[in-house]
């Protein structure tokens, strides 16, 4: 995982389908899993739904938090 790819993961705006516009780091879990059950799509955007799945389904969503500029959450 690469600062870089992170960063993309909350500029980066879905392109298509129903969350269209959304922010991919903000994408709804259950959408990211279905992309995983049926495939994500190729090249870049595949890739950071991947890795935003990935980040989802094993809970280091604060991760990206201070790449928004918003505080830790508390433990």
């Amino acid at each position: 995982m690469k600062r870089e790819d992170l960063e993309l993961l909350i500029t980066r705006e879905m392109p298509f389908g129903k969350y269209k516009g959304r922010r991919i780091a903000d994408l709804p879990g259950h959408y990211l899993n279905w992309f995983a059950r049926a495939g994500f799509p190729p090249g870049e955007i595949g890739r950071l739904l991947a890795l935003t799945q990935e980040i989802d389904h094993n809970g280091p969503r604060p991760l990206l938090d201070p790449l928004r500029g918003l505080p830790k959450m508390p433990r």
